[in-house]
């Protein structure tokens, strides 16, 4: 049986923290994602998003949002 990851927006501002990037809690998808494109370059940033997109992880709509947004060329 296939367990899937469900990240939450909390889980997701916690990621980015250990990456360095702080997101106020109440921050919306919007603002979360432009605060992740003016700290660019982060390392390790890819791979979290990597993992984030894999098949086995559930997002949040929120969290989904954010990323579609930190995405965006």
């Amino acid at each position: 049986m296939m367990f899937a990851d469900l990240v939450d927006i909390d889980d997701f501002r916690q990621r980015l923290h250990e990456l360095g990037i702080d997101v106020p809690p109440d921050a919306s998808p919007e603002f979360g994602a432009s605060i992740v494109r003016a700290a660019q370059p982060v390392d390790g940033l890819p791979e979290l998003i990597d993992s984030l997109c894999a098949e086995c992880v559930t997002l949040q709509p929120e969290v989904r949002r954010a990323v579609e947004l930190i995405l965006l060329p």
